[in-house]
């Protein structure tokens, strides 16, 4: 039971953490809000590789041979990579998105089977120790802080009230508690996948990072920006080290 409430809090703390941030972030006026979202994308590219690389993918080579779990990863990126191409699996932080056409079902829809992964992802982690169950939360709302941006964005854009798009973006974080709980179901009864779903975190975190990510931080010219990506990148990094 404790297990079920910490792999559930932490889920909330993911899903729900970044949709509190990026709520209090709309408040900020346009011009700022600009500078700020490629700084919180750039922390999130860092927790996001420092997790998959220094806590995640460690653990499961004590438990799996190098080869499986690189079969894996390897598997989980071109899985990750078949999502997105089907609209489930996206990352965008304004309403002119280059994977879909901004409608509303498929940024609900996609965003809730986003959540509902990331939810199982942390109940993995929790699994396996209290510490990476923590560090892999922290990472998962650093990198849902400009996801949900994207989704208001798209949802204002789309004519939805504030309140309402506030709403539905509750709803689809509240999805992660369920992708939780279905996980602690799964690995009582198939406790020998728990490794393998660890792998398959370190492929999504690895996906969402280098294909979603980081290519935004290179639109723009090279300047005084480029050197700030570069420290916060290293910040989220060290995060996941202290964790």
């Amino acid at each position: 039971m404790r297990t079920l409430f910490i792999a559930v809090g932490l889920s909330l703390l993911g899903g729900m953490g970044g949709l509190i941030v990026a709520s209090g972030i709309l408040l900020v006026k346009e011009p700022y809000r600009s500078k700020l979202v490629p700084w919180l994308v750039s922390y999130a590219v860092g927790t996001l590789l420092g997790a998959s690389m220094l806590t995640i993918l460690p653990e499961t080579l004590e438990h799996l041979p190098a080869i499986q779990v690189f079969s894996t990863l390897l598997g989980g990126i071109l899985l990750f990579f078949v999502l997105e191409k089907l609209v489930l699996w996206r990352h965008c932080h304004t309403h002119d998105c280059e994977v879909h056409d901004g409608s509303v079902m498929p940024v609900i829809v996609g965003d809730a089977f986003h959540n509902f992964v990331d939810g199982a992802v942390i109940a993995a982690a929790v699994l396996t120790s209290v510490p990476l169950g923590i560090s892999t939360a922290i990472a998962v709302a650093a990198h849902e802080i400009p996801q949900e941006l994207g989704d208001f964005a798209i949802l204002l854009h789309a004519g939805y009230s504030r309140g309402r798009a506030l709403l539905l973006n509750v709803l689809s974080a509240a999805a992660s508690a369920v992708g939780a709980v279905a996980a602690l179901v799964a690995f009582e009864f198939t406790p020998s996948l728990l490794p393998y779903c660890l792998v398959l975190a370190a492929a999504s975190f690895l996906y969402v990072a280098m294909a979603d990510l980081i290519p935004g931080l290179h639109r723009g010219r090279t300047d005084a920006g480029s050197l700030r990506q570069i420290l916060l990148i290293a910040a989220g990094v060290a995060t996941m080290l202290i964790l």
